[in-house]
């Protein structure tokens, strides 16, 4: 499954911007991940397909909503009141293993991974 991250651009803090994600197959788990410079990649949001529970990192919830169109095999991360620190390479990733609900908020649950589209928020 090869996958094809789009959206990513320069932002104003305060500001908003929609992460696209389109699969070329099947994905039953889908999801994000960012990387800032100088440190590791960390967990965003995903959604776990056999329940379609979401599940977001503290420092994103309430301002970022994880949302997919199965017809379409996209998957889209909606970004609102953007702050510098959110200032990363975004991931997206995808998995058909299931898991149980703490692995959704690791790397565990992904196989695959798309090439990253940069985010950059501006003061």
């Amino acid at each position: 499954v090869q996958l094809q991250a789009s959206g990513g651009g320069l932002v104003q803090a305060g500001g908003s911007l929609r992460l696209s994600c389109a699969a070329s197959g099947r994905t039953d788990n889908v999801g994000w991940f960012r990387q800032a410079p100088g440190k590791e990649r960390e967990f965003v949001a995903a959604i776990r397909g056999s329940t379609r529970a979401t599940y977001y990192a503290d420092s994103v919830k309430g301002r970022f909503t994880i949302s997919r169109d199965n017809s379409k095999n996209t998957w889209y991360l909606q970004m609102n009141s953007l702050k510098l620190e959110d200032t990363a390479v975004y991931y997206c990733a995808a998995g058909n293993t299931n898991y149980i609900s703490i692995y959704y908020y690791t790397e565990r649950w992904a196989e695959y991974w798309g090439q990253g589209t940069q985010v950059t928020v501006s003061s």
